[in-house]
């Protein structure tokens, strides 16, 4: 009987140590999974800074990086804010953009941060160009394929508008700088008794899920002075 009791005794204590053991095991398989996933989590994130820092030079138009702090809490718009502000250099309109193409603009310049809306919202609007095509119009938000999408609109609905199309910005409006990737498109419904067609895009950038930006100055702040009403020329030189 002693024999058995000191037998049940160590295989008691046994069990409760193979036990702490795999509680032990565990712990250390949830720490290195985390560890894993942070570290990849890092990994996508260097590679998102580096192909910034490679699009940099790139840009004909100085720019400032910065990072998202938040989004808005409208449910009705998407806006984001951003850690960089008129202090910092940031001005209104000032495109703002990350590796993908064009995130959206600022609208709301503040000391220390600033507040862009989105290409997504329901007001944004952004001119831009077929790439294929060349022909030119103007994409706006609230539409397109699928939540968050985008849509071009008073497209004839003969126009040459294929599906996989890229838009690019055409520069013309003095914000963008020309040739930043805007949106593809997706879906293209032509009806004969309607004078355009319902063209939906989808953002090459997708808004959501952005930590680093770029915020570019807009183009016509490194235009020249334009002359003033009633101003001549000088007079040329006399050969």
């Amino acid at each position: 009987p002693v024999e058995m009791l000191q037998g049940g005794g160590d295989y008691l204590r046994g069990l409760g140590q193979a036990r702490a053991d795999e509680t032990a095991a565990r712990a250390r398989m949830a720490a290195l999974a985390e560890r894993a996933a942070r570290t990849e989590s890092l990994a996508q994130e260097n590679e998102r800074l580096r192909a910034l820092l490679a699009l940099r030079p790139a840009l004909p138009v100085r720019s400032l990086s910065a990072e998202v702090m938040y989004e808005a809490a409208d449910p009705f718009s998407r806006k984001v804010f951003l850690d960089r502000g008129s202090q910092h250099g940031v001005v209104l309109g000032a495109p703002v953009i990350n590796e993908a193409g064009v995130i959206g603009q600022v609208t709301r310049a503040f000391a220390l941060t600033s507040e862009v809306t989105l290409l997504v919202d329901k007001d944004a609007a952004i001119p831009v160009i077929n790439s294929r095509t060349q022909q030119r119009s103007a994409a706006y938000g609230g539409g397109g394929v699928g939540p968050g999408g985008m849509e071009l609109r008073f497209v004839a609905g003969h126009a040459d508008v294929q599906v996989g199309d890229v838009l690019q910005t055409s520069g013309l409006d003095g914000v963008y700088p020309p040739g930043l990737a805007v949106a593809r498109v997706g879906s293209v419904e032509r009806r004969a008794e309607a004078g355009f067609a319902r063209i939906g895009l989808v953002p090459l950038a997708p808004p959501d899920g952005v930590r680093h930006v770029l915020v570019l100055e807009p183009a016509k702040l490194q235009l020249p002075p334009r002359p003033e009403p009633g101003t001549t020329e000088p007079a040329k030189a006399e050969r």
